[in-house]
């Protein structure tokens, strides 16, 4: 099988999964169609970048019609047209994949309409915000509804985003709930930092940093060894060291910025708690599944997080961790402080049960075998 990856961007750090796809789906893509390429991407031909097609001025000049066109036939005007177009069909022709897999749900709305005039088979994966914030908008809907026929089938990171899609009558009758997932041979328990406290991702309305800190200060007041590390930057980054500093916690919370995929491994594999309050956004976006509570399950940490997304398909609230209703901070600082106060023994049993549930669940080579399943059966079945 010869499989096609088309994805926004092409290679990014923070896609791991999309990346991983590259490499190592059914043994690793043929080619890939991104609208841009960074310059992690090698030139070698199998990788076509659809920003970088010129435009003629006659092309330029046809741009509106041509994307008054693309939104009545396709729900989008971003569907390429002219020279891209011709572009993306002579690529496809020359590489002949078997199959293409969508990344997200923009690009297989740009491309749906390509694969089905070549007649290659095509396949979307849903996986956060093109499945929530974008649901809000009615011509995203719309587009998504006629996509829906001209694939073979449908993938989500979980339940949760399916079950968004279909709200606003988005459905297909070959959808697959299928996680990222991650590497459990390469995320795995250390040695654990009593009263480590650990939280991942962007500092963002979505990932609710300031209430994390918050909570934080009022749930450690009786564990002076409790420290709160927080890995990421973003808006909401400057907010949060100022609250560290207003709330006199310099001595016990960490907010070291973006670091590399190998020092936030390190760091999971030190703490004992992962803390991450999900929320919805103002305008709507949400979580997919989340690639880090994934990674800190894999490694053994116990999670504190909110009933929010995808998040309640992975932990298991008094098995794996603690859920909180999203906004709730009151509870989220009452789970903080039992989480803390947990004898040991209690402790290491639930971080042995995340462990497991990571091993069992997300882990990302059988994650791989069971897409690539999904994906031969149903071109088997024709």
């Amino acid at each position: 099988m010869r499989p096609c990856i088309v994805v926004e961007t092409c290679i990014t750090p923070g896609q791991t999964f999309v990346n991983r796809h590259v490499e190592h789906l059914f043994g690793g893509a043929v080619c890939v169609i991104a609208d841009r390429l960074t310059p992690n991407v090698p030139r070698d031909g199998r990788f076509l970048a659809l920003d970088d097609v010129p435009a003629t001025t006659m092309g330029w000049l046809k741009k509106p019609m041509a994307q008054m066109i693309g939104y009545a036939r396709h729900g989008s005007g971003n569907i390429p047209w002219g020279r891209a177009r011709r572009a993306a069909i002579d690529f496809l022709n020359q590489h002949q994949p078997d199959v293409i897999l969508a990344e997200f749900g923009p690009q297989g709305v740009a491309l749906a309409p390509i694969a089905n005039a070549v007649g290659i088979p095509m396949f979307c994966y849903f996986r956060g915000s093109d499945a929530s914030s974008r649901l809000r908008h009615q011509h995203v809907q719309r587009a998504y509804r006629l996509m829906m026929p001209r694939l073979a089938g449908v993938f989500a990171v979980s339940q949760f985003l399916l079950d968004n899609l279909a709200s606003v009558g988005v459905t297909h009758p070959n959808a697959h709930v299928i996680p990222s997932g991650v590497d459990v041979r390469r995320f795995v328990p250390g040695e654990k930092r009593p009263g480590s406290v650990l939280g991942i991702g962007r500092f963002v309305e979505k990932k609710h940093p300031l209430l994390t800190i918050r909570a934080f200060a009022e749930a450690s007041r009786d564990h002076p060894q409790a420290h709160l590390t927080m890995i990421g930057d973003g808006e909401l980054y400057e907010p949060a060291r100022a609250l560290v500093a207003e709330l006199g916690l310099a001595e016990k919370v960490s907010l070291p910025g973006a670091l590399p995929h190998e020092q936030v491994r390190a760091h999971l594999e030190r703490a004992e708690i992962y803390a991450q309050h999900s929320v919805t956004a103002g305008n709507g976006n949400t979580e997919g599944l989340p690639t880090s509570i994934q990674e800190a399950m894999a490694a053994g940490c116990l999670i504190v997080s909110t009933d929010h997304a995808g998040i309640p398909e992975a932990v298991t609230p008094g098995e794996t961790g603690f859920l909180v209703p999203e906004h709730d901070a009151a509870g989220y600082t009452d789970a903080l402080a039992r989480a803390l106060a947990m004898p040991p023994r209690d402790r290491a049993a639930m971080s042995m049960a995340a462990r497991d549930t990571a091993v069992a669940r997300f882990d990302n080579a059988a994650l791989l075998v069971r897409l690539e399943t999904a994906i031969s059966d149903t071109l088997k079945r024709g």
